[in-house]
């Protein structure tokens, strides 16, 4: 995968965020985006060979729509800055999602804004068991990559069913649950990027499968 093209081509169609310029690049457009196809196609497998719970999914299936969704956000631009994918793909919340894009490149994962039902199970399994969260939070490796999880709006008060005084009250007023790595697109475009990618992944595991586990049980 040539990142470099793809990264060039975000910057060209920044400066060029109209229909009428995508419709004459048309073709560089459908390079760029099989070819990072085919990348996740690749990674999809090896992260597969190495979580055997891992869910398989396709890179036509991981990869986000260029377009920005108008209709509830009128005011945003035709296109975004950026190729978006999750793989590891059970549902669309939960995933691996890889961003690539002009303004900021990350590996991202966990919960973010979920459903009412899925927030109730994360706080359920909080309440009987945080301690296994805030271990995995709390790991020196996990917190050089990733630091703490995504700052959200939280609760100002107690969830429904949970005490002001709940020794995790912090975890349970959250509303999202998710962490972030950053990358520069020098790391993305390095030779070492896929295992850097690997390392990522291995590293989130535990963090994800403890969310994942709390919203199927």
């Amino acid at each position: 995968m040539n990142f470099k093209s793809l990264y060039q081509f975000l910057r060209n169609l920044q400066k060029n965020n109209n229909k009428e310029w995508m419709d004459a690049h048309r073709g560089e457009y459908h390079t760029v985006r099989d070819s990072y196809i085919d990348w996740l196609n690749e990674m999809d497998i090896k992260l597969a060979a190495i979580d055997a719970d891992y869910t398989p999914t396709t890179g036509k299936k991981a990869i986000n729509r260029i377009n920005n969704n108008l209709m509830f956000h009128p005011n945003k631009p035709i296109y975004k800055d950026h190729f978006g994918a999750g793989l590891d793909q059970e549902s669309k919340q939960g995933d691996f999602y890889i961003h690539l894009g002009v303004n900021e490149s990350f590996i991202g994962g966990g919960y973010w804004h979920p459903s009412s039902k899925i927030l109730k199970s994360i706080r359920a399994a909080i309440d009987y068991n945080g301690e296994e969260l805030k271990r995995i939070l709390n790991k020196q490796s996990f917190k050089a990559l990733f630091g703490d999880m995504i700052v959200d709006d939280p609760l100002k008060t107690s969830p429904k069913g949970y005490s002001q005084d709940h020794k995790h009250i912090d975890l349970l007023r959250r509303k999202s649950f998710a962490v972030s790595c950053p990358l520069t697109q020098k790391e993305v475009m390095a030779s070492n990027f896929e295992e850097k990618v690997i390392a990522i992944y291995k590293e989130m595991l535990p963090f994800r499968r403890y969310l994942n586990q709390a919203v199927t049980v």
